[in-house]
């Protein structure tokens, strides 16, 4: 892949955000097994953001269902980069029109107090560097049109990263254990999502390691501050304008979310 492509596509998955017009799949300009080239694609446009006065606040991991991986043909998670003004408040409303075709997933969120470093980060390494554990929401999206995508096109699109929520009372992990948290989500009230900790690459913590350990090898690690939203615990739901989704996790509590009506936007 040249310099050329990778502009290009960064360019592409730029403009749809821009314009709130999604874009065809960028797997045409990159090769469709070119992953290396896709996370090429990815940090120009989180460059982009920095130099443009986004902040970072963290780091999502992607993939971590074996079904959906084996749909994309992958064998690992992706990840990619939160920024703060994707955060929403809990129990906040999303203005209609914001994203562009948005579902929503429910999740563990760490925050971590030291940086991971090592190369061949540990479950303990992830337990003595967390502060404390919060239930989340990802609200996922996708630049391609009719999310027609392949492991090329999230990777390149920021993980296809929209935005997140955050539980309000943070959890410390002295007894609390991930693998066995069950999860439901709800819409309008109704079950649309259950699972546990284990169903996320076998808990979350093995999802952090994993990705404290890629971020370390590639010269970035996670620091200190960082959210890490580890990966969803069930299937992900489609979002209309007036939903309103909660998540319920047991040990860590709830968190919910509400989608502006259009009218509320007119």
């Amino acid at each position: 892949m040249t310099a050329a492509e990778v502009t290009k596509a960064a360019d592409a998955l730029l403009a749809a955000a821009r314009v709130n017009s999604p874009c065809p799949p960028v797997r045409s300009l990159l090769g469709d097994g070119d992953i290396q080239g896709a996370y090429a694609v990815q940090r120009t446009n989180v460059e982009r953001g920095v130099a443009a006065g986004r902040r970072i606040v963290g780091r999502k991991i992607g993939l971590t269902s074996p079904a959906v991986q084996a749909q994309l043909g992958v064998d690992q998670p992706d990840f990619g980069t939160l920024f703060a003004d994707m955060a929403v408040p809990d129990g906040g409303r999303i203005q209609a029109g914001r994203l562009l075709q948005p579902k929503v997933e429910a999740e563990v969120a760490l925050v971590l107090g030291a940086e991971l470093p090592h190369h061949d980060c540990t479950v303990v390494d992830v337990l003595r560097a967390t502060d404390f554990a919060l239930p989340a929401l990802e609200i996922v999206d996708s630049r391609i049109a009719d999310w027609d995508i392949g492991i090329v096109d999230t990777v390149a699109d920021n993980a296809s990263s929209g935005l997140f929520v955050l539980g309000a009372t943070p959890v410390p992990l002295s007894g609390l254990d991930l693998r066995g948290v069950r999860m439901t989500m709800t819409l309008a009230g109704r079950p649309v999502s259950e699972g546990r900790g284990a169903d996320c690459l076998g808990g979350p913590l093995n999802a952090a390691a994993w990705l404290a350990s890629t971020l370390a090898r590639m010269g970035d690690p996670l620091r200190a501050g960082d959210i890490v939203l580890t990966g969803a615990l069930g299937s992900m739901a489609v979002a209309a304008p007036g939903d309103r989704f909660e998540a319920r996790i047991s040990q860590l509590g709830r968190v919910a979310v509400e989608f502006a009506s259009e009218e509320d936007a007119a």
